[in-house]
């Protein structure tokens, strides 16, 4: 409903019975509202326009709007007065300002506007300011004109002052009519019939109009319509038809009269004023984020339909992709990706002819390879059938010719350091005014500045794939399964600035079917604390490979920071599961400590560890303990990225920690996902972090079996033996011949070089079949060449030929040697990793 009407003027006179007062405080004022279908009749007819011209909407509708709005005269073909026409001029146009009468006829296919002087029937005189933007498209409604008293707006806008110069900036907005039938196709398509508006502020306008309820006028220093109207004394006659014909000679190239030059140069200063302005608007509306793809979104959505009605946008294909600077002048190969098209036609147009995503080179002959390779905007004032088949030909069968013949056309390059990264292609209906050597100039600028901030965005989505890939090349990939626990795993990073950080978690096979599990946070964000990270880990893997208990590890790994420099201290936790024994073995460098959730009754509780210092502070011993375990239970271990909350004691995330590690899951993965759920859901979160969750499955006593033998070499056979009837007990009479021959070796080595302490040997059924053989020599065996006539060196050469893995390490009282058989298919564990 168009619940806001026209005051009375400053004169005492009120336009119509029912005028409504202007709000000074907010700077709204009624509005009316006319339509004016192709036929030159007014299709709709608002209550602001019924105060204003005081002529009620029946006896306004289907009338030539000629009679009724301001015009300087007759318009052709329409009678008048004199000519006996029985659609007499309503009101008396007083020549104060320029009139309707090019829009009305259809002469001015783009926004106009003005100031006009109106005597009604009651012989009031009205100042009125008008609006009038061209409809297109396939509706009957042709034209649509807004209107305003000047006289109120004057007064209650500068306080009643001469100088008016506080409202220069007019943007008239309007409601929706619920009579006006074609409202809805109206208000859809806002930045067609506003197209000197960006979008948003049309939008923005149309939503507090669609709030307010009633039309306004809303004046800023930030809005503009496309013709600002003059508020100054009345224009000296002829004044109007001057700059119409200075208008005409600047468009047309031509020479200025002497007599027009005042006019001209204050055209082109307008000019001049307004395109630096859309310019000054264009940078804020682009560049808002680092983000590529919403940055190529606002560059195209800047300039239409303000500057122009179609603008697609090609970049080259390494910026597409994120990798490096393009090198060198594209040439006929460089592939060109559509990344962006905004138009104002009619909705998916042109989606299926040109579809964004599509890359395509383009040949040497077209504007376009002109444009890319030179460097300097293209323009072509109009594209004739011609040119136009010959783009089309780039598009194989689509038909590209009825949307691109007859339009004026700009390409703009955009460059970054003398570099081309992409183009743009600008298109103008044919029924709007063709781009000139102004539009190239802002063209130019335009393409400069929008460059700029897609280079911007390239380089930082550059940067970020790089970090992304350090940082996955830095963390492990973990299998899902260790020998007697399985695992899952969770990184996050801090913040999108800082995918890069020093925390990291790992798993490394150990022997005796044992398994490390390390977690540990290097302070600092970056790529120094990222190098500081890859270092200790690798530290850790190394160290953990010697089988070193877990205090000793960290004594180890704190004097190579030591060594590597003061700059960084890290906080590590390392693990050692034993699934034979049951236990877990766990020393701590200043992390926070684990949570163990029990399998029996769901329980979970932080396992009391002696804290000691974060590695690189020197010269602090570290403490280990032992934790007995049941199959099923799980550990869970984190950097304190998770728990910690600035303002917040860490106590009460760790609480939180154990409370939902608690939680039953379907699985492992689950699990982990709803820890972080649970922590993530206080917010507040910028450290990285890491999660490591061990289920704990255990290997039961009936999958191992043990010997201990005397220092006889008649204990090899019985070995052979006793492994031999061993795996025909557990069905795997398949390896039988295999692992007896190599346990032989095995024992046969540590017989000859043992001291005191009699040979152990353990068989372990899990995942695969785990042979060891423990004896008091601290000698660790190695690979050698045995030649011809060598009487011993070739039984480690056949234990490396058969084995699936095979390796040696120093124990407190000498030394494990040990293999591994792959089980068959059937007997291999096919546990689940649930939670």
């Amino acid at each position: 409903m168009d619940h806001g009407t026209e005051r009375g003027t400053s004169g005492g006179h009120r336009a119509g019975p029912d005028a409504v007062p202007a709000d000074p405080v907010t700077g709204r004022v009624p509005l009316a509202v006319v339509v004016v279908d192709r036929e030159g009749l007014v299709s709709h007819w608002s209550r602001g326009a019924r105060r204003l011209f005081g002529l009620p909407k029946e006896a306004a509708i289907g009338r030539p709007a000629p009679d009724l709005l301001p015009v300087s005269g007759v318009l052709p073909g329409d009678g008048g007065e004199d000519s006996g026409s029985p659609h007499a001029p309503y009101a008396d146009y007083d020549g104060l300002g320029p009139g309707l009468e090019s829009s009305l006829d259809g002469r001015s296919s783009y926004p106009a506007a003005g100031r006009a002087r109106l005597t009604v029937p009651d012989g009031a005189r009205v100042d009125v300011l008008w609006w009038a933007y061209p409809l297109v498209g396939p509706g009957r409604e042709r034209l649509l004109v807004l209107a305003a008293d000047a006289d109120g707006l004057r007064r209650d806008f500068t306080g009643g002052g001469a100088d008016a110069t506080v409202a220069e900036r007019i943007a008239p907005a309007f409601a929706l009519h619920t009579d006006f039938p074609g409202a809805d196709e109206l208000a859809r398509r806002l930045p067609e019939i506003l197209p000197s508006m960006s979008v948003g502020e049309s939008a923005r306008i149309v939503a507090q109009v669609l709030e307010l309820g009633y039309p306004v006028l809303e004046f800023s220093r930030h809005d503009r319509v496309p013709v600002t109207p003059d508020w100054g004394v009345p224009r000296r006659a002829g004044r109007r038809a001057r700059r119409e014909r200075a208008a005409r000679a600047l468009a047309a190239g031509e020479p200025v009269p002497e007599e027009l030059r005042d006019e001209a140069e204050d055209l082109e200063y307008a000019a001049v004023r307004e395109r630096l302005e859309f310019l000054n608007e264009v940078s804020g509306a682009i560049g808002t984020s680092l983000d590529l793809s919403r940055t190529i979104v606002e560059v195209s959505r800047a300039v239409v339909p303000r500057f122009t009605d179609v603008a697609g946008t090609y970049l080259r294909e390494q910026v597409v992709a994120g990798e490096g600077f393009p090198d060198g002048v594209p040439d006929t190969t460089t592939m060109w990706h559509r990344v962006a098209l905004e138009h104002t036609d009619e909705p998916g147009r042109w989606d299926d002819v040109v579809p964004v995503g599509e890359a395509m080179p383009f040949p040497a002959h077209t504007p376009f390879f002109q444009c890319m390779t030179s460097g300097e905007p293209v323009l072509v004032p109009r594209i004739t059938e011609e040119m136009g088949h010959a783009i089309a030909s780039q598009f194989e069968k689509r038909d590209i010719r009825p949307l691109i013949t007859g339009r004026s056309m700009l390409l703009v390059p955009l460059k970054a350091r003398n570099v081309v990264l992409g183009f743009m292609i600008l298109l103008r209906h044919p029924e709007r005014p063709v781009f000139n050597d102004m539009d190239r100039v802002t063209g130019a600028e335009l393409a400069a500045r929008a460059g700029l901030v897609l280079d911007n965005a390239r380089m930082y989505t550059h940067q970020e794939n790089v970090a992304e890939t350090l940082q996955d090349s830095m963390l492990p990939q973990i299998p899902a399964r260790m020998t007697g626990c399985d695992i899952a795993t969770r990184y996050l990073p801090g913040t999108l600035l800082g995918r890069v950080g020093g925390d990291w978690f790992d798993s490394v096979k150990l022997p005796g079917a044992r398994t490390a599990l390390v977690v540990g946070d290097v302070m600092g964000h970056g790529l120094n604390s990222a190098a500081m990270m890859g270092q200790l880990r690798t530290a850790v893997q190394t160290m953990a490979g010697l089988d070193l208990p877990p205090a000793r590890l960290l004594r180890h790994l704190d004097d190579l920071a030591q060594r590597l420099g003061d700059t960084h201290l890290a906080t590590c936790l390392y693990a050692v599961y034993d699934p034979v024994a049951g236990e877990l073995h766990l020393a701590n460098a200043g992390h926070i400590p684990p949570v163990l959730v029990r399998a029996e009754d769901g329980a979970s509780e932080l396992i009391d560890l002696p804290t000691g210092a974060p590695i690189g502070v020197g010269g602090v011993p570290f403490e280990s303990v032992r934790v007995p375990v049941a199959p099923g239970d799980r550990l869970v271990m984190c950097t304190d990225g998770l728990v910690e909350m600035r303002g917040e004691d860490i106590g009460v995330g760790l609480a939180t920690l154990c409370e939902s590690a608690a939680h039953p899951a379907a699985s492992m993965d689950d699990a982990c996902d709803g820890i972080i759920r649970a922590l993530g859901a206080r917010g507040g979160r910028k450290d990285d972090v890491a999660l490591l969750m061990a289920r704990l499955t255990g290997i039961e006593p009936d999958s191992v079996a043990e010997w201990r033998l005397a220092r006889d070499p008649a204990e090899a056979g019985r070995v052979r033996a006793a492994v031999r009837e061993q795996l025909h007990d557990w069905g795997l009479q398949r390896l039988a011949d295999t692992a007896e021959l190599l346990a032989g070796e095995l024992v046969t080595n540590a017989l000859r070089h043992s001291h005191a302490r009699p040979v152990e040997v353990r068989l372990v059924r899990a995942d695969t079949l785990l042979c060891e053989v423990d004896d008091d020599d601290h000698e660790l065996p190695a690979l050698k060449s045995a030649g011809p006539d060598d009487e011993s060196g070739r039984g480690l050469r056949v234990v490396s030929t058969l084995a699936r893995e095979w390796g040696a390490g120093r124990t407190d009282s000498g030394k494990t040697v040990w293999f591994e058989l792959t089980l068959p298919a059937r007997h291999r564990r096919g546990r689940s990793a649930t939670g």
